[in-house]
């Protein structure tokens, strides 16, 4: 479970409603009864319908029923039923639909990337990336756990994690390998992750006694036919090793990475996919109107 707080929930309402609902407000409705059902023209997992059940009572509306987040959902399911206010229901409708459209749309690809890794390897776990749009990365998170993966990084406070970047400033390679004693004397209760090429990975594995100098390694964009014979070198100079691919993995090649053996497949493309096709029924109670209210994509 993630945590959202009232604050969140807030700050993505004022975003939508900064003030009025003013085409409600002007038709004069606002105070009228209804409910209000979401549903998904396609099948997806979902994610996003805890948060948007929290914003339809953080307006007063009562959830009727909900389905939760990482159920497989077929075309025509509905996932959200709110009864309120017409106010209540429209300050609401799109916010809660924005959130379950996209947060799904990343949790079902998550799923597909998941199902494709587990099949070739069963330990090896999808990891996505904090190289997401800024702001979004505890929506996102809920989406691709949703979806059966884990976060990578959740900050940069998290881990230690050496790339490229930070040992162009150490003078290369030797000086990161000077300044690993020191590191891991420092963090001792964190491990130690470098981002290597397979020549760098192998003198990290190996270390100056023929003992890895780091708890783990991340290979980014080693070809799978590449990365096959380095993890097998890698994990007979120790087994603890833990093993990270990165770099354009996706769903189309995350099997062959997976059954290399490594541990772990850090990923940005779940962050990326495509919302989902979900729309929302309006009913007016006790007038036996309906409507069907349109997604942007069919405007």
């Amino acid at each position: 479970m993630i945590r959202i707080p009232d604050a969140r929930i807030d700050q993505l309402l004022a975003e939508d409603v900064p003030g009025i609902d003013l085409t409600t407000e002007a038709l004069g409705i606002g105070e009228r009864s209804g409910r209000m059902e979401c549903f998904t023209r396609q099948g997806c997992v979902l994610a996003g319908g805890s948060v948007a059940a929290r914003v339809m009572e953080r307006l007063g509306a009562a959830v009727e029923s909900r389905t939760e987040d990482g159920a497989r959902l077929g075309a025509g399911d509905v996932f959200l039923t709110v009864r309120g206010t017409a106010a209540q229901l429209h300050m609401g409708w799109k916010l809660a639909l924005n959130l379950c459209d996209r947060l799904s749309g990343v949790a079902t690809a998550t799923r597909a990337m998941v199902d494709t890794a587990h099949a070739a390897n069963p330990d090896c776990q999808v990891l996505t990336t904090r190289k997401s749009l800024p702001g979004a990365r505890d929506l996102l998170t809920l989406a691709v756990m949703a979806g059966g993966a884990w976060p990578h990084r959740l900050g940069l406070s998290e881990t230690v994690l050496v790339f490229a970047q930070h040992v162009a400033f150490l003078g290369g390679l030797d000086g990161l390998l000077a300044r690993l004693p020191a590191m891991r004397a420092a963090c001792v209760e964190k491990r130690i992750l470098v981002e290597a090429a397979p020549d760098e990975a192998l003198v990290l594995a190996r270390g100056a006694s023929g003992r890895p100098l780091v708890d783990g390694i991340q290979l980014d964009k080693v070809p799978s036919d590449e990365l096959g014979p380095l993890v097998r070198e890698l994990r007979a100079i120790d087994p603890r090793l833990i093993l990270i691919a990165a770099g354009s993995i996706s769903e189309q090649n995350a099997g062959a990475h997976a059954a290399t053996g490594v541990d772990g497949l850090a990923t940005t493309a779940p962050l990326n996919a495509a919302p989902i096709d979900m729309s929302v029924r309006m009913h007016a109670m006790g007038r036996g109107a309906r409507t069907d209210e349109p997604t942007d994509a069919d405007r």
